[in-house]
C-alpha cells in the first residue's frame, strides 16, 4: 500500500463489548439487513485449531457471511497488535472496494485502539533485556514483576493481571530500555494528531464503535458461566488435549495463555502429576470449571474497563431488552449518513 493509501481515512463499523455480551448475534443481525464481512477484531481467533475455547463461529455462521481474520495463524506464531492493524486496514479497503460495509467485530481493544488510534513508535524488542526479565520471573513470580512495574508505570500496571506474563514483560522491557513507561508512548499518541490526517468532506461519518455492556454485571456473569458449561460439554478439554499431543506447544505461549486454554492446560498438567504420584490430591473438573468461569470474569471486566477509556463509543446496554433493534437503529443511521457510499 502507498503513503497516500496508508493515510487516507477509512469507513467502516465497529462492533466490541466484552465476552459473552453478544457479539457475534448482534453481527449476524447487522449482516442479514445489509452487505456486510465481518473482521474479526480478537487475538484468540486467529488460531487453527483453538475452536472451542475461543467460541469461534460455528461453520453455519461461517457460511452465512463472509469473515476474516480467523484461523490464520499456527499456535505457535504470534499475532501482534501492529499486524493486526496492517492486516485490517488492507481488508476494510477491500471489503469497501467491492461494495460491501467492513464490519469488525471482536472485543480485543487492543486492536481497536491500535487501529483507530495508531501505534506508537516504541523500543523494538530486545532479547537480552526480555530473557533477564524471564529469568527474575522464574525466580520471583510474576505477581512480584507486576508490583514492580506498579511502582515504574503504575498506568499500565493497572490495567494488566498480574498473572498476564507477555503484557507485563513487554511493559518492562520498554521501560527498561528506554527509561520511559510504556503508557507515555500512548500518551504522545492521543496528544499527536489523528493517523487519519485526510478528514471526510463535513456531514460524512468515517467510522461508528457500537459498544455492548451490561447494566447488570450478574446478567453477563451467568452468560460467562454458560458459556464455559457449554465448551466444556462441546469437547473443550479434548481440544486442550489433541494441542498438547502436538508436542510443541507450551503453556508460555500466547496462543496457550488465552482465558479458558491457560486453565485447562494447567489442569492436564495437574492430571499427569497425579497419575505420577496417586498420593496426590485428584484434580477435580469443578475447579477447572471455577477457575475458568473466574478468569473469564477477569477478561470481561479488563474488556469493560478498555471500553471505558474510548469516548467516541456509543453504549447499547446488551441486557436490555431492546439491545437488538437499538444496534440495528444505530447502523441504520450510519449507513445513511454515508450519502449513499454504503450499501443499504
Amino acid at each position: 500500500m502507498n503513503a497516500e493509501g496508508v493515510n487516507a481515512p477509512l469507513r467502516y463499523l465497529a462492533l466490541a463489548g466484552p465476552t459473552a455480551s453478544g457479539k457475534t448475534a448482534a453481527a449476524l443481525a447487522i449482516a442479514r439487513m445489509h452487505e456486510v464481512e465481518i473482521i474479526s477484531v480478537d487475538s484468540a481467533l486467529v488460531y487453527r485449531g483453538m475452536d472451542i475455547g475461543t467460541a469461534k463461529p460455528r461453520a453455519a455462521e461461517l457460511a452465512a457471511v463472509p469473515h476474516h481474520l480467523i484461523s490464520i495463524r499456527d499456535p505457535l506464531q504470534p499475532y501482534s497488535a501492529a499486524e493486526f492493524v496492517t492486516d485490517a486496514r488492507a481488508l476494510i479497503a477491500d471489503i469497501s472496494a467491492r461494495g460491501k460495509l467492513p464490519l469488525l467485530v471482536g472485543g480485543t481493544m487492543l486492536y481497536f485502539k491500535a487501529l483507530m488510534e495508531g501505534i506508537d513508535a516504541m523500543p523494538s524488542a530486545d532479547a537480552a533485556v526480555r530473557a533477564t526479565i524471564e529469568l527474575e520471573a522464574m525466580e520471583k513470580g510474576w505477581s512480584a514483576l507486576h508490583a514492580e512495574l506498579a511502582r515504574v508505570d503504575p498506568v499500565s500496571a493497572a490495567r494488566l493481571h498480574p498473572s498476564d506474563s507477555q503484557r507485563i514483560a513487554r511493559a518492562l522491557e520498554v521501560y527498561r530500555i528506554s527509561g520511559q513507561p510504556l503508557s507515555s508512548f500512548h500518551q504522545r499518541r492521543n496528544r499527536s494528531a489523528s493517523p487519519h490526517p485526510n478528514p471526510l468532506p463535513e456531514g460524512e461519518n468515517r467510522t461508528l464503535l457500537i459498544s455492548l455492556e451490561p447494566l447488570k454485571r450478574a446478567w453477563l456473569h451467568q452468560r460467562i458461566a454458560e458459556r464455559f458449561d457449554a465448551m466444556l460439554a462441546s469437547g473443550f478439554l479434548e481440544e486442550v488435549k489433541t494441542l498438547r499431543a502436538r508436542g510443541d506447544l507450551h503453556a508460555d505461549l500466547p496462543a496457550m495463555r488465552c482465558v479458558g486454554y491457560r486453565q485447562a492446560w494447567h489442569y492436564l498438567d495437574a492430571l499427569e502429576a497425579h497419575a505420577a504420584h496417586p498420593l496426590e490430591r485428584m484434580p477435580a473438573l469443578a475447579d477447572l470449571r471455577d477457575q475458568g468461569i473466574c478468569a473469564t470474569r477477569q477478561l470481561a471486566k479488563r474488556q469493560l474497563t478498555w471500553l471505558r477509556s474510548m469516548p467516541q463509543r456509543h453504549v447499547v446496554a446488551c441486557d436490555a431488552p431492546t439491545a437488538a433493534q437499538q444496534v440495528l437503529a444505530m447502523v441504520q443511521a450510519f449507513v445513511d449518513s454515508s450519502k449513499g457510499t454504503l450499501p443499504c
